[in-house]
C-alpha cells in the first residue's frame, strides 16, 4: 500500500517576490507551510542577493516545472565599476580594484556584442557540479575552479541609466536558460577594459510570469492557511502557456490517465496539453493521428 504524502493536495502556481537575504530554499519552505501543501519546488534558483520573481509551483504544477526553467527571463541589475569580486556580485571578496569608469557612449557601443547567442564561463560561486562537488562549495573552501565557458541566449540588454559620479549603470536584459547575470555584468566591465560586480539584480519575469503577479513573502505570511492565500494560486496549465491545448472527452481522457494512446485526426503535430472541459489530463506528443501520453495530472 502506498505510503500517504503528508499535507493537503494543493495545485496551482504561485508567484514569489523573493526579498533579498532570502534563500530559495526558504522562500519554497515558507509557501510549503502556509498552504500545508504536500508536495512544492521552484522553478529556477535565485541567488540571496537577488530580489524578485521566483516561481513556485505546487502539487500537480510540479509537473509542469521544466517548462518554466526553459522559460525566458527578464532581469534588472545594477554593475558597479572599477572594483572586481570573485563572487562577481557584492557579497563576494574583492579581488582587482582601481579600474576606471567607462563613459555612457561606451558602455552603449558594447551591448552589441553580448546580444544573440554568446560564449559564457559561470561564476566561481555559482551551484554547477564539477566533480561531484557543486562550484561554490569549493570556491569557499579556498580551491581554484575552472569551469567551461557555455552559450547562452540574449534576446536584448539594454543600459536604462548610467551615473558616473557613482561609478554605475543599471542595465535590463532578457536571456534564455542558463545565463549567468553576474558573469554578464563581469563580462561587460572586461569588455571595457576595467573591472566591475553587479551590487543588485532583480528578475521581473519569468515565462508567464511577471512581477504584477507576485506577492512578497510577509505578505504572505500574514494570510496563512485561509482561502484568501488560495485565491493567489495561479492554474497548473500557465507553466504550459507556449504549447497548444487539445480538447479530450471524459472517455478519452480515462484512456489517457491509463497510460494509453488516443487517436484524434485534426491535432496539430508535436507537443500539446489535453483538457476534459476545465479539468488538465496531461501533457502529450502527436505523432500522426495518434495523441500519446508523456505526462499525467491526477487532478
Amino acid at each position: 500500500m502506498a505510503r500517504r504524502r503528508k499535507g493537503d493536495k494543493v495545485d496551482g502556481w504561485l508567484v514569489v517576490d523573493k526579498p533579498q537575504g532570502a534563500s530559495s530554499a526558504k522562500a519554497v519552505a515558507i509557501v510549503k507551510r502556509t498552504f500545508n501543501a504536500q508536495k512544492v519546488g521552484h522553478g529556477g534558483t535565485l541567488d540571496p542577493m537577488a530580489t524578485g520573481i521566483l516561481p513556485i509551483g505546487l502539487g500537480e504544477a510540479t509537473k509542469t516545472m521544466p517548462y518554466i526553467v526553459d522559460a525566458s527571463k527578464e532581469y534588472d541589475f545594477t554593475v558597479k565599476w572599477g572594483v572586481a569580486t570573485d563572487s562577481a556580485d557584492a557579497e563576494g571578496e574583492i579581488i582587482h580594484s582601481g579600474g576606471l569608469t567607462p563613459e555612457k557612449s561606451a558602455v552603449e557601443e558594447v551591448l552589441g556584442s553580448f546580444t544573440g547567442t554568446i560564449e559564457q564561463v559561470p561564476p566561481a560561486h555559482s551551484a554547477i557540479k564539477v566533480d561531484g562537488k557543486r562550484a561554490y562549495a569549493l570556491a569557499r573552501a579556498g580551491e581554484t575552479v575552472e569551469l567551461k565557458a557555455r552559450s547562452v541566449e540574449i534576446q536584448s540588454l539594454t543600459l536604462k541609466s548610467h551615473n558616473a559620479d557613482a561609478g554605475e549603470s543599471h542595465f535590463s536584459v532578457c536571456c534564455g536558460k542558463g545565463t549567468y547575470v553576474r558573469s554578464l555584468g563581469r563580462d561587460i566591465a572586461e569588455k571595457l577594459g576595467t573591472y566591475g560586480h553587479l551590487t543588485a539584480l532583480r528578475r521581473t519575469r519569468v515565462g508567464p510570469f511577471a512581477l504584477k503577479d507576485a506577492i512578497s513573502l510577509e505578505k504572505l505570511e500574514d494570510l496563512g492557511h485561509s482561502a484568501r492565500a488560495s485565491d493567489l494560486l495561479r492554474p497548473v496549465t500557465t507553466a504550459l502557456d507556449d504549447i497548444p491545448a487539445l480538447a479530450v472527452t471524459a472517455l478519452e481522457a480515462a484512456d489517457i490517465k491509463l497510460g494509453r494512446s488516443i487517436q484524434q485526426s485534426e491535432a496539430k503535430q508535436g507537443l500539446c496539453y489535453l483538457m476534459d472541459g476545465d479539468t488538465p489530463v496531461a501533457i502529450a506528443e502527436v505523432t500522426g493521428e495518434m495523441v500519446r501520453p508523456l505526462r499525467v495530472f491526477n487532478m
